[in-house]
């Protein structure tokens, strides 16, 4: 009897701790090794669908021929845009901007100007431009203010921006809601204007009270009739708000010139259709040029039009590629009188920009802006058009060099788009065409927009702009000028491959593009 009793209290005693740990470790372990094997048959089956697809495909050459291992080809490609830009390319190697220029804006965005240690890293290849600083520059207090610059004198009215260095044009659409926000009230703060690009006005635009500048396209987005000529009452309509300071007709854009806007369907949401009166979800595609400007005679006229139904001053934006129209149009504005001028010309460089384009119309269409502002300067110049109409330079311009540069090759204003890009966080990802952004800035995923606080960005706007505007006057008071708009050619150097330099006057040869 005893012996039994025992026998049953053996069997009702716990087990020890470390029994308990060992027999956990163990059914860990026992799943560890069930998952492991789930895993490797899911790998082999997914491998095997792999491998029949690919060699039975015939679009791949490499992945018929290596099955599943070709496909690596594809993603290590992908894999290298990440890998060149974070570690392997220098500072001054990237395309089209490098990191120096990118970091630059970033910190100038989040602290101000600054200064750096221990002299310049940039390589002075030819075709640099170098300042030519006065032996007496201007003292801090010694410099003189000038006088307000004002744009369409003879309009209802003229305007004169507070600003030497502005927002360019980058339509709601292409941009996302929070980004424009950003611009809009980093635009208030920094007290210069905001292009709204051709997508046509949105309220967002609008939201921080900043200067706009509504910019008229060849599709005419928010003043057009079905047709694609321009609707008077909504031209008038828009124009009454009083923060649309100018209006742009846009010819072309250094992103595609002879090529007009596109904006794939995925990116027309319902409220975009209604800005742009264009049908939801479908394709926006500009056409190449305004269809009622076929020649110098009709854009005046619709110059004309612009000016008096909006009562602002109106200007013109293109890149420059045959320069033989353009001397066209200036004989036409002679023979009319110098009334029938744009109040204003944007010169965009070749070299691309912000918007989505065919690589042939990014890299090999329209002439630089290094080659097309000298140019439109000079034959303002020729033709006596020089004090009436105002100059406007934009292209790949986002440092204080770049932005003197084009003061001194004939700028009064310049408009930088993709500098405030950076400065709203873009990491040149180089998926604005894809709705897929990841910093929030071009694509209307919810989701992506929630990483882009405007308010934030709005800081780091203005904090660029005012970075940009006082270093640009560090460099003209070097020189010995009371400001930006006195810089001329004489004050600038170019690099010649023999490692001197000449004065910009002896470089520049201006009869090559004689009529």
């Amino acid at each position: 009897m005893l012996s039994n009793r025992s026998f049953n209290l053996t069997f009702q005693v716990d087990l020890t701790p470390m029994e308990h740990a060992t027999s956990f470790a163990m059914r860990g372990l026992n799943l560890l090794g069930s998952l492991f094997l789930f895993v490797i048959g899911m790998l082999v089956i997914t491998g095997l669908i792999f491998f029949i697809i690919d060699i039975t495909q015939t679009k791949s050459a490499i992945r018929r021929n290596y099955p599943v291992i070709g496909r690596f080809r594809t993603v290590f490609s992908k894999l290298g845009e990440f890998f060149r830009q974070y570690f392997f390319a220098q500072d001054r190697e990237e395309m089209p901007f490098n990191r120096a220029e990118r970091e630059w804006v970033n910190h100038v965005a989040d602290h101000g100007a600054d200064v750096v240690p221990f002299g310049s890293t940039k390589v002075l290849s030819p075709g640099t431009p170098i300042f030519a600083n006065g032996l007496f520059p201007k003292l801090q207090d010694e410099h003189e203010n000038l006088p307000a610059f004002i744009i369409g004198k003879n309009t209802r009215h003229p305007y004169a921006p507070k600003s030497f260095f502005n927002i360019s044009a980058m339509s709601y659409g292409s941009l996302s809601k929070p980004a424009v926000q950003a611009l809009s009230h980093g635009a208030a703060l920094a007290g210069c204007y905001l292009n709204t690009g051709e997508g046509g006005v949105s309220p967002y635009h609008l939201e921080g009270k900043c200067d706009v500048i509504y910019q008229l396209g060849t599709a005419k987005f928010g003043a057009r009739n079905p047709d694609g000529t321009l609707n008077e009452e909504r031209l008038r309509k828009i124009c009454e708000n009083p923060h649309i300071r100018m209006v742009e007709i846009k010819l072309s854009q250094g992103a595609k010139p002879g090529k007009g806007g596109i904006l794939p369907g995925k990116k027309v949401t319902a409220e975009i259709a209604e800005i742009r009166h264009i049908p939801e979800g479908l394709d926006a595609i500009s056409p190449n040029r305004h269809i009622d400007a076929a020649n110098p005679e009709e854009l005046l006229d619709l110059v004309h039009n612009v000016r008096e139904v909006s009562g602002r001053p109106t200007g013109l934006k293109f890149c420059i590629g045959n320069p033989l129209p353009i001397i066209d149009l200036m004989k036409a504005i002679k023979q009319r009188g110098e009334e029938s001028a744009p109040d204003y010309i944007v010169i965009d460089g070749g070299e691309g920009g912000t918007g989505a384009a065919p690589l042939p119309l990014i890299d090999n269409t329209g002439l630089t802006i290094r080659e097309s502002l000298p140019l439109m300067d000079d034959l303002l110049r020729e033709y006596g058009l020089r004090d009436r109409v105002a100059l406007i330079a934009s292209g790949k311009l986002i440092t204080p060099a770049d932005v003197a540069w084009a003061f001194c090759a004939g700028a009064d204003l310049v408009n930088a788009a993709r500098g405030f890009m950076f400065a709203l966080g873009c990491i040149q990802a180089l998926k604005c065409d894809k709705n897929t952004c990841p910093t929030g800035i071009t694509t209307h995923n919810h989701r992506l927009q929630r990483g882009l606080d405007p308010s934030n960005k709005a800081v780091r706007v203005r904090n660029y702009v005012k970075s940009i505007k006082k270093e640009v006057e560090v460099i003209s008071h070097a020189c010995g000028v009371d400001g930006p708009r006195n810089l001329t050619r004489e004050h600038l150097m170019i690099i010649q491959p023999s490692g001197r330099s000449k004065p910009f006057n002896q470089v520049w040869d201006r009869s090559r593009y004689q009529d």
